[in-house]
């Protein structure tokens, strides 16, 4: 790549500067998977101690170890870093054990731990906020050295991807933690990666599982030792546990082991191998059922070719390791369209319709559900000429209840992943729906309660159903009319799948193509965990509350999900039930799951918080990202269950509530002519998240489409929390002005393992800083690219230079670009248009995302000029996308809105009654 750069007028590009860089037969029933989860009793054994194996540890006294993944202890720093760098102790791999090992962890003075400060930011004098805060990490999560086993053991605490806390100090009492008003949650996402090698989760070598006798718990690095290492104390319970004899010995190399090294005592993160007796039944083969819409509609859109075209050219993508996936395609109109194989033949399928849906009658399953292996060709020639077979079509009816009953029968005794692909409401046979969504009551706020609503039971009841019969359900929506998605969103609430939603699609547009298709390879690829059940054990003295997510809670602490999606994330409530004496206190979530090649496993997270009676311990160590996660959880259930108003206020009573007690119980004695919006400065992106939400479409107070409205909600209640928060504030980058290095591959340095030499090694693409979600921080000629977690605009002001429009573009003006949805054109050769490949880098890397299914498609967008041609300014769709784009600039004033500064005055008044 050539080191040209285009100078672009330097007066025209001048911007205040960017903020700086922030330091988861017969279907087994709900007794028999929750019975095999939690009263499994394996035999316990003594223990037999090998020659030479010693395993006691010293105690480490007071010494403390901040946990990897978290940010840094705060200092008194004003914008935009928040924490200070900590020293960490590193683990030593080749320690020696000796001495007594510590009981269960004493009494800690939490004096004699360097906890988390508070430290006061004033918001309304730190505007605009410093929004780099929101790429930190959380505060630092303190304990002592010795509440692990292995002392030092920087592993010994999950990832934050994982697993993290609203409250990394939690407090002693239920008393403190409803004055605190900050809630105390848990937010999980037990699989942070689509496939299994993308995330280093160690596995143990056998099936010897070690758990608590009482409590069930799984053996982790914060148990201790004791009666000459024979035993465990169990550190949720304190029961003590027998080792088991094997728990010191190798099977794979029949050799005496150390008991150190299994990967369940030294890491947070880990997966057990199950025996058989954690299998309620054999292991089912993975089965997919595809029904298509094969209405007019559908097929003159394209979707029901594009569907069956990217399902054939993803057939080797779906999880088939042990060669024994099954799958089924029906077409779904006013009847059900059946292909009937001939199985381990190529011949031609046969053709099945049924549609009379009053007999309980359906074709013989056999043939219907084939072994994609063995019938690979056949699938192939079936998929190639699909939408053949319904061309001229006039049906205007889309069955989908009978559609879904069928899946249901056929599915009934094994489980498996039913896929709707629908551009048509269903209008016919059970589950009939009726359009809500008409002129007159389009997404008002009065009338978001009962258009949010389910129309019809039928598609709650009925995903309770496939719950119990481990199927769960994905939909991809693609009508250019109302849908019904709060009424079918049931489907996938109750079972553990997700909706995807492409409104007015069309396959005569190559970029609604490519999204559909890149979305749809995607989720047919990613891995799965086949009949899971998730339960949180928490220490004495806490209890699970509330559980928020896709799934079906099956009892007070156990949540099933027949198919365990990674692109997902979930919240649960902990309640303190009594008084917490211990200094540290413990979590572990666990997944009972059966991966996609027929494995019986248990994926185990621990998490350890230490514990504090004081009220700022707890706010110098809250994780305002997570808190943000619960409160859109609780909003979501207010929306749902009240109405918009009560779902809008609640957002704005929160903030106002953790601003009072702030004010009045942190900073007391020290308020005379001071400002009542102080907080702890881990804390102050918090009331400008609370802000993003009431503007976001899922809580907009002005008319927004219900179906858009509902998709909102339902993306806000299943993304994990790290692409949830680009969805609430969205990522703004401003690329006219960003650095000769952005967009190109960081060159980093690294150390050869072999001459312990530093070399240069490619690294990733580098982003630019990004800006504040307001007008404000723009110029008059600038370029800036905004991320909303579900699409990207690229604005291009009216007023931009010449020479950039030509860099980036290729043409002379800048209202010769081509608006709306697009992809940025790629201009040859790159060492003469070097700022296009620059973008179309950036674009690229925003886009990608090993955790994520969505693709984010690009709106180009040119601003308003006062020189542009009157022809522009009465282009309506121009128009309507210059308001779209403008609405993610969270910050600003709109009409129904007010801007940030305006909802902080507002707070304000609350805060000083």
């Amino acid at each position: 790549m050539s080191s040209r750069r285009r100078a672009y007028p330097a007066p025209q590009y001048a911007s205040n500067p960017a903020p700086g860089p922030a330091q988861y037969g017969q279907p087994p029933g709900v007794g028999q998977l929750g019975q095999s989860f939690q009263n499994l009793n394996l035999q316990q054994n003594g223990q037999m101690d090998p020659a030479g194996m010693p395993h006691a540890i010293p105690q480490d006294g007071y010494s403390y170890s901040q946990q990897p993944g978290y940010a840094s202890a705060q200092v008194p720093n004003g914008n935009p870093a928040v924490y200070a760098d900590m020293a960490q102790p590193a683990y030593n791999t080749g320690y020696g054990y000796s001495g007594a090992v510590p009981g269960m962890p004493g009494a800690v003075d939490s004096q004699a731990l360097p906890l988390n400060r508070i430290y006061t930011a004033d918001l309304l004098k730190e505007l605009p906020p410093s929004i780099s805060d929101l790429s930190l990490p959380p505060p630092p999560i303190i304990l002592p050295n010795n509440s692990t086993l292995i002392p030092n053991n920087d592993r010994a605490n999950a990832p934050p991807d994982y697993l993290r806390s609203t409250l990394n100090v939690v407090p002693t009492t239920h008393s403190l933690l409803k004055k605190s008003k900050l809630p105390f949650a848990l937010c999980i996402r037990p699989y942070i990666a689509l496939h299994e090698g993308e995330e280093p989760v160690p596995v143990t070598k056998d099936t010897m599982i070690c758990r608590c006798r009482r409590c069930r718990g799984y053996i982790n690095p914060y148990v201790t030792l004791a009666e000459g290492d024979k035993r465990w104390r169990c550190n949720f319970c304190g029961l003590l546990n027998d080792i088991p004899a094997a728990y010191d010995y190798d099977e794979l190399t029949q050799q005496p082991a150390n008991r150190y090294d299994r990967v369940e005592l030294t890491h947070s993160v880990v997966e057990f191998v199950a025996p058989k007796e954690y299998m309620a039944r054999a292991p089912a083969p993975l089965v997919y059922f595809f029904f298509i819409d094969v209405t007019a509609d559908a097929v003159n859109s394209g979707m029901t070719s594009t569907v069956a075209r990217t399902i054939m050219l993803n057939l080797d993508r779906i999880p088939d390791r042990n060669k024994t996936t099954k799958v089924c395609i029906v077409g779904v109109d006013s009847s059900l369209h059946f292909f009937k194989f001939k199985e381990g033949l190529d011949a031609k399928p046969e053709w099945l319709v049924v549609s009379d849906f009053e007999l309980p009658y359906a074709p013989s399953p056999s043939g219907l559900s084939v072994n994609l292996s063995q019938n690979r060709k056949a699938i192939e020639l079936l998929l190639m000429s699909f939408s053949a077979f319904f061309e001229g079509t006039a049906s205007k009816q889309f069955a989908l209840g009978p559609a879904l009953r069928f899946g249901y029968l056929m599915l009934e005794s094994l489980g498996g992943k039913m896929m709707v692909f629908s551009s048509s409401l269903p209008n016919i046979g059970e589950g009939k729906l009726s359009i809500r969504d008409d002129a007159n009551s389009s997404g008002r706020a009065r009338d978001v309660h009962a258009l949010i609503k389910a129309a019809d039971k039928f598609y709650k009841s009925f995903a309770v159903q496939c719950s119990s019969a481990q199927i769960s359900i994905d939909l991809f929506l693609t009508g250019s009319k109302y849908q019904d998605v709060a009424s079918l969103s049931n489907l996938l609430r109750y079972t553990a799948g997700q909706t995807y939603f492409y409104p007015s699609w069309n396959s005569e547009k190559p970029e609604d193509v490519t999204k559909l298709s890149e979305e749809l390879s995607k989720h047919l690829s990613m891995e799965c965990a086949l009949e899971s059940v998730l339960r949180i054990r928490c220490s004495t003295g806490f209890r699970t509350t509330q559980f928020y997510g896709n799934f079906f809670n099956r009892s007070s602490d156990l949540c099933s999900f027949p198919f365990f999606p990674r692109n997902q994330g979930y919240v649960i409530e902990i309640s303190i039930e009594e008084n917490i004496p211990k200094p540290v206190v413990y979590f572990q979530a666990a997944v009972l799951h059966t991966t996609c090649y027929g494995e019986r496993r248990i994926r185990v997270i621990n998490l350890a918080l230490f514990t504090s009676s004081k009220l700022d311990d707890v706010y110098a160590s809250a994780d305002q990202l997570a808190i943000t996660n619960y409160f859109t959880h609780i909003a979501i259930a207010k929306v749902l269950e009240l109405s918009l108003p009560n779902a809008r206020d609640f957002l704005l009573k929160s903030a106002a509530d953790i601003l009072t007690v702030y004010r009045k119980d942190l900073v007391a004695g020290n308020t005379a002519g001071a400002s009542p919006l102080q907080i702890s400065t881990n804390l102050r992106m918090l009331p400008l998240l609370l802000f993003s939400l009431t503007k976001h479409a899922g809580f907009r107070d002005e008319r927004v489409p219900v179906d858009q409205r509902a998709i909102a909600l339902n993306n806000l209640g299943s993304w994990p929390l790290a692409q949830l928060i680009k969805y609430i504030y969205p990522t703004v980058y401003s690329l006219h002005n960003m650095t000769d290095e952005c967009g190109l591959v960081e060159r980093v340095t690294s150390v050869d393992e072999e001459t312990g030499e530093e070399v240069f090694v490619d690294g990733e693409i580098l982003l630019p800083e990004p800006i504040n979600d307001s007008k404000a921080s723009w110029e008059k000629y600038g370029l800036y690219l905004i991320d909303t977690g579900s699409e990207l605009f690229l604005w291009v002001s009216g007023d931009v230079v010449v020479g950039l429009v030509q860099d980036l573009f290729g043409v002379d003006s800048v209202f010769d670009i081509p608006s709306g949805k697009q992809e940025m054109p790629v201009l040859l050769p790159e060492e003469s248009f070097e700022f296009n490949y620059r973008v179309r880098n950036i674009i690229n890397k925003i886009r990608e995302h090993s955790g994520s299914i969505t693709y984010k498609s690009l709106y180009i967008v040119v601003g308003g000029s006062s020189t542009e041609p009157m022809e522009m300014t009465q282009k309506r769709e121009l128009m309507a996308l210059r308001m779209w784009a403008l609405s993610f600039l969270i910050e600003d004033k709109t009409q129904f809105e007010p801007d940030y500064r305006e909802f902080l005055t507002n707070l304000k008044n609350r805060v000083a009654v």
